[in-house]
């Protein structure tokens, strides 16, 4: 009898990493699976381009779940995924990254007594303070398969005592999509007039970040005044864009020097990033794709979930210092980069090594 899959996914990034196992699933005849979406099936980040860019197909169900206080989000999603399984029996349930959704999911998961894989499993920034640091340590705390992207992720797992067993390195499953659609990049219109590796991309979402606008205005300085002539092509969404286009306004050196873009579709944001002299943001994912890329990545985080990206990579971490954000900008612009390598395990294979143990 086949394995019955579900796959559960929280918010945008998720369908990135879960592309990957719907194809392989797809080629395996001892498995089948549902994707199920914690949101609404209207949810304006979803638009169609995202699923034909990563040849998946919509979720087959959505539960609906609308929400900004993110206690009533657990609660809700707790409820509509259990209506889920009472109607969907499944032998396992595979949970990706970090979300409250994603914890309400596992909780649900567990109670119903079926399996729970955690995708990205094992990471950390050991700021207890952070709402997404409580779902990781909750998540890979009930999880019966911890799927770690490195060696990092699994030695935390194993020292806050998981079982040796239910650790599998089974690498970075964001390379899997890398290497499935970078024949596919689409070159974007914000690159009219500007030639490929002679610009800056820059990429903003970190709430704490938005509510320092006085700080944010001095790494925008900073940006402004390194770059020189060089364009900053920022393609920026809802209140990263309103924040940043504000103080723009107020301020003409940084008009001139950055240029919001609308947000792009996968294909044209991967060429974007791929083809970059450098790229600064808040984004782990994003840094995580610069690594893939050979790309030098600056960081505005004081800490990354995925180490591997500074230790092997070519990302640096700056956390909110405008000054260090001007100091490294420089060093890149300068040509004064460290040469990464591919971290152990980001072959594009992961999805196989995952469904693999999932059906066995």
């Amino acid at each position: 009898m086949k394995q019955q899959i579900c796959i559960f996914t929280g918010a945008r990034p998720n369908f990135v990493k879960v592309a990957p196992l719907i194809r392989t699933i797809n080629r395996n005849d001892e498995c089948s699976y549902q994707l199920v979406y914690a949101g609404r099936e209207d949810d304006p980040t979803l638009e169609p381009s995202l699923f034909s860019d990563l040849e998946m197909p919509r979720p087959d169900v959505f539960l609906g779940v609308d929400c900004e206080n993110l206690n009533e989000l657990t609660g809700r999603v707790m409820a509509e995924f259990e209506h889920y399984l009472e109607q969907h029996p499944v032998d396992s349930v595979i949970v990706v990254d970090d979300l409250a959704s994603t914890m309400a999911a596992a909780i649900v998961t567990k109670k119903r007594g079926a399996r729970l894989a955690h995708l990205v499993a094992g990471t950390r920034s050991f700021d207890i303070n952070m709402p997404k640091e409580i779902n990781r340590l909750v998540i890979d705390g009930l999880s019966d398969m911890l799927f770690t992207a490195g060696i990092g992720s699994s030695s935390i797992a194993t020292r806050e005592g998981a079982e040796l067993h239910k650790i599998y390195m089974v690498g970075n499953i964001l390379m899997d999509q890398l290497r499935y659609c970078r024949d596919r990049w689409q070159r974007p219109a914000c690159l009219d007039g500007v030639e490929d590796g002679h610009y800056l991309v820059f990429t903003l979402n970190r709430k704490a970040l938005l509510a320092s606008e006085d700080n944010l205005l001095l790494m925008l300085q900073a940006i402004a005044r390194e770059a020189g002539s060089i364009p900053v092509i920022a393609p920026l969404r809802g209140l990263a864009a309103k924040t940043v286009q504000k103080l723009m306004s107020q301020h003409p050196e940084i008009e001139t020097a950055i240029r919001i873009v609308p947000s792009l579709g996968y294909l044209e944001f991967g060429y974007l990033t791929s083809r970059a002299k450098g790229i600064i943001t808040d984004s782990g994912n994003v840094a995580e794709e610069a690594t893939f890329n050979h790309v030098p990545c600056i960081t505005l985080n004081s800490y990354t979930e995925h180490q591997e990206t500074v230790k092997q990579g070519t990302n640096v971490l700056v956390g909110e210092d405008a000054e260090r954000l001007a100091s490294e900008l420089h060093r890149l612009l300068a040509g004064d980069w460290t040469t990464g390598q591919l971290p152990d395990r980001w072959d594009g294979r992961t999805a196989e090594r995952i469904v693999s143990m999932l059906c066995s």
